[in-house]
């Protein structure tokens, strides 16, 4: 399930992909509306499972943070976005992630992981292990 959300420059919010034509995709927002929407060739779209966050040794799937976060929170995150200090952010970012990379990955980064971890997580996607086990397994 992970691997079908991805997000779309430009719009905010997540999509699920439904489908794929010659010159498009056909894309569902993650959240309550379900809004369905085109989205075509021209615009940039990346897949969630192709993010990666540095670290100093790494690069550590998005997923992998995600899951963290989840086994940690098993909710939503429990601070409001708009409401927390940067320091707040990053305070929390560390103790998920303690070895990243701090000249490479920025707050306005980490806030946009966050945002998209509360969608998912209240939107019912939390198979972040799951899809975790299985990329591992057909990698093997």
């Amino acid at each position: 399930m992970f691997e079908r959300i991805l997000t779309v420059s430009g719009k905010p919010g997540l999509y699920r992909l439904l489908s794929s034509g010659r010159n498009m995709f056909v894309v569902e927002m993650v959240d309550a509306t379900h809004k369905r929407m085109p989205v075509y060739n021209n615009d940039k779209v990346v897949m969630l499972d192709d993010i990666a966050i540095y670290t100093d040794t790494e690069e550590v799937p998005l997923r992998n943070v995600f899951a963290a976060i989840y086994n940690k929170e098993q909710a939503v995150l429990p601070f409001d976005l708009k409401m927390a200090t940067p320091e707040e952010l990053v305070a929390y970012f560390e103790e998920i992630m303690p070895d990243y990379d701090r000249e490479r990955v920025y707050l306005t980064h980490i806030k946009k992981m966050y945002a998209w971890y509360n969608i998912l997580v209240a939107n019912g996607v939390t198979d972040f292990a799951e899809a975790e086990a299985e990329a591992e397994a057909a990698a093997e």
